[in-house]
Protein backbone atom coordinates (compact mmCIF):
# COMPACT_ATOMS: atom_id res chain seq x y z
CA UNK A 1 0.00 0.00 0.00
CA UNK A 2 2.86 2.37 0.47
CA UNK A 3 3.89 1.91 -3.10
CA UNK A 4 0.17 2.55 -3.95
CA UNK A 5 0.06 5.87 -1.93
CA UNK A 6 3.42 7.17 -3.44
CA UNK A 7 2.74 6.23 -7.11
CA UNK A 8 -0.95 8.07 -6.25
CA UNK A 9 0.52 11.20 -5.25
CA UNK A 10 3.20 11.60 -7.89
CA UNK A 11 1.30 10.70 -10.91
CA UNK A 12 -1.94 12.97 -9.94
CA UNK A 13 1.01 15.57 -9.89
CA UNK A 14 2.74 14.37 -13.34
CA UNK A 15 -0.83 14.62 -14.61
CA UNK A 16 -1.92 18.70 -13.35
CA UNK A 17 1.34 19.52 -14.53
CA UNK A 18 0.64 18.85 -18.57
CA UNK A 19 -2.45 21.62 -18.17
CA UNK A 20 -1.80 24.62 -19.46
CA UNK A 21 -2.24 26.72 -16.74
CA UNK A 22 0.14 25.02 -14.56
CA UNK A 23 2.70 24.20 -16.71
CA UNK A 24 6.07 25.05 -15.78
CA UNK A 25 4.63 25.35 -11.82
CA UNK A 26 6.05 21.72 -10.30
CA UNK A 27 8.58 18.90 -10.68
CA UNK A 28 7.96 15.38 -9.78
CA UNK A 29 7.00 15.34 -5.81
CA UNK A 30 8.84 13.87 -2.97
CA UNK A 31 6.91 11.19 -0.55
CA UNK A 32 7.65 9.89 2.68
CA UNK A 33 5.17 7.92 5.23
CA UNK A 34 5.87 7.05 8.69
CA UNK A 35 4.31 4.85 11.92
CA UNK A 36 1.65 7.02 13.25
CA UNK A 37 2.94 5.63 16.65
CA UNK A 38 6.65 7.21 15.90
CA UNK A 39 7.69 8.82 19.80
CA UNK A 40 8.76 11.68 17.40
CA UNK A 41 5.15 12.92 17.12
CA UNK A 42 4.73 13.92 20.38
CA UNK A 43 8.22 15.56 20.31
CA UNK A 44 6.47 18.30 18.33
CA UNK A 45 4.95 19.15 21.54
CA UNK A 46 7.97 20.57 22.61
CA UNK A 47 9.46 21.36 19.42
CA UNK A 48 6.49 23.08 17.83
CA UNK A 49 3.72 23.82 20.25
CA UNK A 50 2.55 22.27 23.73
CA UNK A 51 -1.17 22.28 20.92
CA UNK A 52 0.29 20.13 18.08
CA UNK A 53 -2.11 17.88 17.56
CA UNK A 54 -1.21 14.37 17.05
CA UNK A 55 -2.30 11.23 14.49
CA UNK A 56 -4.27 9.92 17.10
CA UNK A 57 -6.40 13.16 17.53
CA UNK A 58 -7.15 13.31 13.85
CA UNK A 59 -7.92 9.61 13.28
CA UNK A 60 -8.16 7.67 16.06
CA UNK A 61 -7.09 4.48 14.49
CA UNK A 62 -4.44 6.07 13.02
CA UNK A 63 -1.97 3.53 11.51
CA UNK A 64 0.19 5.98 9.23
CA UNK A 65 1.30 9.65 8.32
CA UNK A 66 2.15 10.69 4.88
CA UNK A 67 3.91 13.87 3.61
CA UNK A 68 4.64 14.90 0.69
CA UNK A 69 6.70 18.01 -0.83
CA UNK A 70 6.22 19.62 -4.59
CA UNK A 71 8.96 21.31 -5.64
CA UNK A 72 8.32 24.51 -7.65
CA UNK A 73 10.50 24.77 -11.00
CA UNK A 74 13.81 26.93 -11.58
CA UNK A 75 11.33 29.07 -13.51
CA UNK A 76 9.38 29.81 -11.15
CA UNK A 77 11.50 30.09 -8.86
CA UNK A 78 13.61 32.86 -10.45
CA UNK A 79 10.72 34.77 -11.26
CA UNK A 80 10.53 35.85 -7.49
CA UNK A 81 14.35 36.81 -7.06
CA UNK A 82 14.11 40.43 -7.61
CA UNK A 83 12.32 43.04 -5.84
CA UNK A 84 10.53 43.72 -2.74
CA UNK A 85 7.17 42.15 -3.28
CA UNK A 86 6.66 38.59 -3.95
CA UNK A 87 6.17 37.91 -7.82
CA UNK A 88 2.95 37.93 -9.31
CA UNK A 89 3.74 34.64 -10.64
CA UNK A 90 5.41 33.35 -6.76
CA UNK A 91 1.83 34.65 -5.46
CA UNK A 92 -0.66 32.66 -7.80
CA UNK A 93 1.63 29.04 -7.77
CA UNK A 94 1.21 29.54 -4.25
CA UNK A 95 -2.88 29.69 -4.42
CA UNK A 96 -2.69 26.92 -6.86
CA UNK A 97 -0.63 24.63 -4.47
CA UNK A 98 -2.17 25.09 -1.89
CA UNK A 99 -5.73 23.98 -3.89
CA UNK A 100 -3.59 21.53 -5.74
CA UNK A 101 -2.66 19.83 -1.96
CA UNK A 102 -6.44 19.77 -1.28
CA UNK A 103 -7.02 17.94 -4.57
CA UNK A 104 -4.19 15.43 -3.96
CA UNK A 105 -5.37 14.46 -0.44
CA UNK A 106 -8.95 14.40 -2.32
CA UNK A 107 -7.97 11.75 -4.50
CA UNK A 108 -5.84 9.68 -2.33
CA UNK A 109 -9.03 8.90 0.52
CA UNK A 110 -10.94 8.60 -2.74
CA UNK A 111 -8.65 5.46 -3.66
CA UNK A 112 -8.13 4.42 -0.24
CA UNK A 113 -11.74 4.43 0.47
CA UNK A 114 -12.06 1.63 -2.29
CA UNK A 115 -9.80 -0.12 -0.10
CA UNK A 116 -12.06 0.28 2.99
CA UNK A 117 -9.58 3.14 4.80
CA UNK A 118 -9.91 6.28 6.09
CA UNK A 119 -7.72 9.81 5.68
CA UNK A 120 -8.21 13.10 7.86
CA UNK A 121 -6.43 16.08 6.70
CA UNK A 122 -5.61 19.41 7.62
CA UNK A 123 -5.49 22.25 5.08
CA UNK A 124 -2.06 23.17 3.53
CA UNK A 125 -2.38 26.57 5.00
CA UNK A 126 -4.11 28.59 7.40
CA UNK A 127 -4.15 26.21 10.07
CA UNK A 128 -2.19 28.20 12.87
CA UNK A 129 -2.56 30.23 15.87
CA UNK A 130 -2.80 33.77 14.88
CA UNK A 131 -1.74 35.43 17.74
CA UNK A 132 1.37 33.21 18.38
CA UNK A 133 1.36 32.37 14.33
CA UNK A 134 2.07 28.73 15.23
CA UNK A 135 0.77 26.10 14.14
CA UNK A 136 -1.06 23.03 15.06
CA UNK A 137 -0.36 20.85 12.24
CA UNK A 138 2.88 21.90 11.29
CA UNK A 139 3.36 19.87 7.77
CA UNK A 140 7.44 20.84 7.59
CA UNK A 141 7.62 19.38 11.02
CA UNK A 142 5.36 16.58 9.87
CA UNK A 143 7.60 16.17 6.89
CA UNK A 144 10.98 15.60 9.21
CA UNK A 145 9.04 13.19 10.97
CA UNK A 146 8.48 11.37 7.91
CA UNK A 147 12.09 11.60 6.76
CA UNK A 148 12.10 13.91 3.87
CA UNK A 149 14.99 16.39 5.04
CA UNK A 150 16.54 18.84 7.50
CA UNK A 151 15.91 22.06 8.54
CA UNK A 152 17.24 25.16 7.06
CA UNK A 153 18.35 28.39 8.61
CA UNK A 154 15.10 29.90 6.87
CA UNK A 155 12.83 27.64 8.98
CA UNK A 156 11.90 25.59 5.61
CA UNK A 157 12.75 21.67 5.42
CA UNK A 158 15.25 20.84 2.83
CA UNK A 159 14.43 18.24 0.97
CA UNK A 160 16.31 16.26 -1.59
CA UNK A 161 14.65 18.46 -4.37
CA UNK A 162 15.36 21.36 -1.90
CA UNK A 163 13.66 23.75 0.14
CA UNK A 164 11.53 26.01 -2.46
CA UNK A 165 8.12 24.13 -2.90
CA UNK A 166 5.29 23.24 -0.42
CA UNK A 167 4.54 20.53 1.65
CA UNK A 168 0.74 18.75 2.63
CA UNK A 169 0.33 16.09 4.55
CA UNK A 170 -2.69 13.58 5.69
CA UNK A 171 -3.06 10.76 8.30
CA UNK A 172 -4.90 7.32 7.22
CA UNK A 173 -6.04 3.80 8.88
CA UNK A 174 -4.57 2.29 5.68
CA UNK A 175 -2.83 -1.32 6.57
CA UNK A 176 1.07 -1.19 6.08
CA UNK A 177 3.99 -3.47 6.64
CA UNK A 178 5.70 -1.90 9.69
CA UNK A 179 9.24 -1.92 8.22
CA UNK A 180 8.11 0.43 5.78
CA UNK A 181 6.85 3.03 7.88
CA UNK A 182 10.32 3.09 10.14
CA UNK A 183 11.22 6.48 8.74
CA UNK A 184 14.78 7.30 7.43
CA UNK A 185 16.12 10.56 8.67
CA UNK A 186 19.07 12.01 7.29
CA UNK A 187 21.93 11.23 9.43
CA UNK A 188 23.29 14.67 8.51
CA UNK A 189 22.60 18.53 7.84
CA UNK A 190 20.83 19.67 4.52
CA UNK A 191 21.84 23.22 5.30
CA UNK A 192 25.54 24.79 5.37
CA UNK A 193 24.86 26.94 7.93
CA UNK A 194 23.92 24.29 10.37
CA UNK A 195 26.50 21.70 8.66
CA UNK A 196 29.35 24.17 8.49
CA UNK A 197 28.21 28.25 9.38
CA UNK A 198 29.62 28.34 5.66
CA UNK A 199 26.37 30.15 3.94
CA UNK A 200 23.54 32.46 5.38
CA UNK A 201 22.03 33.81 2.28
CA UNK A 202 18.60 33.23 3.32
CA UNK A 203 19.11 35.72 5.30
CA UNK A 204 20.61 38.41 3.11
CA UNK A 205 17.55 37.39 1.24
CA UNK A 206 15.30 38.34 3.57
CA UNK A 207 13.78 42.14 2.44
CA UNK A 208 12.67 42.95 5.98
CA UNK A 209 14.89 42.17 8.55
CA UNK A 210 12.28 39.44 9.79
CA UNK A 211 14.86 36.72 9.37
CA UNK A 212 18.18 36.29 11.11
CA UNK A 213 20.77 33.92 12.45
CA UNK A 214 19.44 33.80 15.96
CA UNK A 215 15.96 33.10 14.88
CA UNK A 216 13.31 33.88 12.84
CA UNK A 217 10.67 37.00 14.27
CA UNK A 218 7.38 35.68 13.03
CA UNK A 219 5.25 38.68 13.36
CA UNK A 220 7.59 40.83 11.44
CA UNK A 221 7.65 38.14 8.94
CA UNK A 222 3.61 37.84 8.36
CA UNK A 223 3.35 41.93 8.53
CA UNK A 224 5.05 41.77 4.90
CA UNK A 225 3.34 38.60 3.83
CA UNK A 226 -0.55 40.86 4.84
CA UNK A 227 1.30 43.58 2.82
CA UNK A 228 2.17 41.55 0.05
CA UNK A 229 -1.61 40.39 0.45
CA UNK A 230 -2.76 43.93 -0.10
CA UNK A 231 -0.20 44.35 -3.21
CA UNK A 232 -1.61 41.36 -4.94
CA UNK A 233 -5.64 41.75 -3.82
CA UNK A 234 -6.07 38.23 -5.18
CA UNK A 235 -9.38 35.82 -4.88
CA UNK A 236 -8.30 33.41 -1.82
CA UNK A 237 -5.23 33.43 0.08
CA UNK A 238 -2.14 35.73 -1.18
CA UNK A 239 -0.16 35.97 2.29
CA UNK A 240 3.31 35.04 0.41
CA UNK A 241 6.76 36.17 0.42
CA UNK A 242 8.88 33.72 -0.74
CA UNK A 243 12.23 35.58 -1.06
CA UNK A 244 14.00 33.16 1.50
CA UNK A 245 13.55 30.10 -0.61
CA UNK A 246 14.87 31.37 -4.03
CA UNK A 247 18.20 31.83 -5.82
CA UNK A 248 20.05 29.63 -2.84
CA UNK A 249 22.36 26.52 -3.07
CA UNK A 250 19.57 25.03 -1.49
CA UNK A 251 16.29 25.71 -3.75
CA UNK A 252 16.45 23.08 -5.56
CA UNK A 253 18.72 20.61 -3.94
CA UNK A 254 20.57 19.46 -1.30
CA UNK A 255 24.01 21.81 -1.35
Amino acid sequence: MDTKIKKWISDYVREESKREEFKNLWGNPVVGLADAGDPMFQELKKAVSENHLLPGDLLPDATAVVAYYIPFTEELAAANIQGRTSSREWAVAYRETNDLIGRINAEVYGKLSDYGYSVAEIPATRNFDEEKLISDWSHRHIAYVAGLGTFGLNNLLITEKGCCGRIGSFVTNAKIDKTKLAAKRPDKEHCLYRRNETCWKCVDRCVNGSLAIDGLDRKRCYELLLYNDRIHKMDGLGEVCGKCNVDLPCAHRIP
